[in-house]
């Protein structure tokens, strides 16, 4: 029986890129960092000759393992949200304006726009266009 949730990952292209973008932008800290290949590794992912670089990153509670493949190196993947099987992390900010203005200044790419009175989030992608979301969660009425 499933007992609950464990960590969520991402195959990354770049993980010191990577690691830089989720601590700068998001505020997760880095959990631990690990180097594995041989066949222990092989045989738990099903990929022969597999070398992976591995970053756990919290958020609170919040497990992101980013993991990049020295070996075999991947094939970039089409990740907008409309394809079959793409998949986005929402992330909660208490200003959502004021988010999306400080970073989108430093660079950080956004599919959208924050819009007043309509709904409280706006999409944005990592260094590698792995698509997350800010999110402002409503107030409850009095």
């Amino acid at each position: 029986m499933i007992a609950g949730h464990g960590h969520t990952s991402f195959t990354v292209s770049d993980l010191e890129r990577s690691i830089a973008f989720y601590t700068k932008f998001l505020g997760f800290k880095v959990d631990r960092r690990a180097e594995t290949k041989g066949a222990g590794i092989e045989q738990v992912i099903g990929v022969p000759g597999a070398h992976l670089l591995i970053a756990h990153l919290l958020l609170g509670e919040f497990d992101l393992e980013l993991i990049q493949y020295v070996a075999p190196r991947g094939a970039k993947l089409d990740t907008r949200s409309f394809n079959v099987g793409a998949a986005h992390i929402a992330f909660y900010t208490d200003d959502l304006m004021k988010s999306y203005q400080e970073m989108k200044a430093q660079g950080v790419r956004f599919l959208g726009t924050v819009t007043e009175g309509g709904p409280r989030g706006v999409y944005f992608l990592d260094p590698d266009g792995i698509v997350l979301e800010l999110v402002q969660p409503r107030r409850a009425s009095a």
